[in-house]
C-alpha cells in the first residue's frame, strides 16, 4: 500500500495589528496547488467570512480579498504545518506537525479572538493554545468545507459572531 503524500501548509497571512485569526486544519489539495487559502470553488469560506464582515469577499480576486483582510485586521493560518494525507479530508490526516499557534497570543498584542474553522482545527488548536483568556476568545466555527453539509444559513449565523471582535 502506498503511503499518503506529505502535504506542507501555507504561510500565515498576518498583519501586526491583527484582531482576529481564523485557523483551519490543513489546506486541501486545491488550495495547496494554487498556494492560496480556501481556493476550492465549493469551499464557502469567503462567503461566510464576507457575510460576517459585511463585504462580498467571494466576488473579489484573491489579492483584493487579502487587502480587505488587512483593512479589517484579520489573519489566516492553520493549526497543522504539515502532515501525511491522501486527498483533502481532515479524517485522513496522519503524522501531523503543528504550527506554533500558541505564539499568536504574544506576537499580536491587539488580538481579540482566535476562530477555528471546523472541528479538527478546534480540537487541535485548543490543545496547542490552551484555555481562552480575558483578552483572547477562542471561537469554534462550523467548517466552511463543502464536506460539512450543514445548511449555509446555519453556518453563516455562527460565523456572523466574528464581527464583534473587529469593532472598535
Amino acid at each position: 500500500m502506498d503511503r499518503p503524500v506529505t502535504k506542507i501548509g501555507l504561510s500565515p497571512i498576518a498583519w501586526p495589528d491583527a484582531r482576529l485569526f481564523v485557523l483551519g486544519s490543513l489546506p486541501g489539495d486545491a488550495s495547496l496547488a494554487a498556494r492560496r487559502y480556501y481556493a476550492h470553488p465549493t469551499n464557502q469560506f469567503w462567503r461566510l467570512l464576507g457575510g460576517a464582515i459585511g463585504e462580498d469577499l467571494a466576488a473579489l480576486d484573491y489579492d483584493q480579498r487579502l487587502a480587505r483582510l488587512a483593512e479589517r485586521r484579520i489573519g489566516l493560518w492553520d493549526v497543522i504545518a504539515s502532515a501525511q494525507r491522501e486527498g483533502s479530508l481532515d479524517q485522513a490526516i496522519r503524522e501531523a506537525r503543528h504550527n506554533r499557534i500558541a505564539d499568536l497570543r504574544e506576537d499580536f498584542p491587539d488580538l481579540r479572538a482566535i476562530a477555528f474553522n471546523g472541528a479538527a482545527a478546534a480540537a487541535i488548536g485548543r490543545k496547542l493554545i490552551g484555555p481562552a483568556s480575558d483578552r483572547i476568545a477562542l471561537v469554534e466555527l462550523p467548517s466552511s468545507s463543502a464536506a460539512n453539509t450543514r445548511p449555509l444559513a446555519e453556518k453563516a449565523a455562527a460565523w456572523a459572531g466574528l464581527a464583534a471582535y473587529l469593532r472598535d
